[in-house]
């Protein structure tokens, strides 16, 4: 089966089937990543891949501008799949936060 051919399987699920899912591979995924944390005086205490300086907005802003989670990880080769994962559930859990950060950043520029 090829990745397009899953995708089309997968899109045509519930809703709830698409959840247990993404829950299971988030677990299993995250099994191998850092998680994130917020240290006061790293990045501003804005959220990060645990153990680096890599914000979790920033990935997000580079994600919105078309950059791909190959590219990403090329250009971060110390965090990994699992690390995204990480970093894309996290913004969705906090929208409101992330879209501050990105604001704020793009104020500063």
């Amino acid at each position: 089966m090829t990745r397009q051919e899953f995708e089309q399987q997968l899109l045509s699920l519930s809703l709830s089937d698409k959840a247990e899912i993404v829950q299971s591979l988030t677990k299993t995924l995250s099994m191998g990543g850092k998680g994130i944390t917020k240290t006061p005086g790293v990045c501003g205490g804005k959220a990060c891949i645990a153990g680096t300086r890599i914000a979790v907005w920033l990935l997000v802003e580079a994600q919105q501008l078309g950059i791909r989670e190959a590219q990403l990880l090329q250009d971060y080769p110390h965090i990994t799949a699992a690390d995204l994962v990480n970093a894309w559930a996290y913004a969705e859990a906090h929208p409101e936060e992330i879209a501050a950060a990105i604001l704020a950043n793009n104020e500063a520029a």
